[in-house]
């Protein structure tokens, strides 16, 4: 059964395919994401999420990159708190968007809308 909760977590696996080649070929774009963190932990406080990503991210790119593969529960929950922002453009992250807008993803799904 397809679900609009489906849909944001086949988007977001998406995405973070993306991002995890990038990363495989520049390991560097990790500082990316710890900066985001410290900046995010300095102005919120520490959350625990955030505390996960930075013990994660002190880890092995290996670590990282399957993470942001992983189909299971804990890399959906994970991803849902992704701190990569940054790492892809506004207009590459519509391209991968795009085919996961309501109509697109529910007119390929083969179920038809509800109205």
């Amino acid at each position: 059964m397809w679900s609009d909760h489906r849909r944001i977590e086949e988007r977001s696996l998406h995405l973070h395919r993306e991002i995890a080649r990038r990363l495989q070929k520049d390991p560097h774009l990790l500082q990316i994401a710890k900066g985001n963190l410290l900046r995010w932990i300095a102005r919120d406080g520490e959350i625990p999420v955030w505390r996960e990503w930075s013990e994660i991210l002190k880890g092995p790119l290996s670590q990282v990159l399957n993470l942001l593969l992983s189909p299971d529960q804990k890399a959906a929950r994970l991803r849902q708190s992704s701190p990569f922002c940054g790492i892809l453009s506004p207009r590459e992250r519509w391209k991968i968007y795009e085919p996961f807008t309501i109509g697109a993803y529910y007119s390929s799904s083969g179920e038809h809308r509800r109205r």
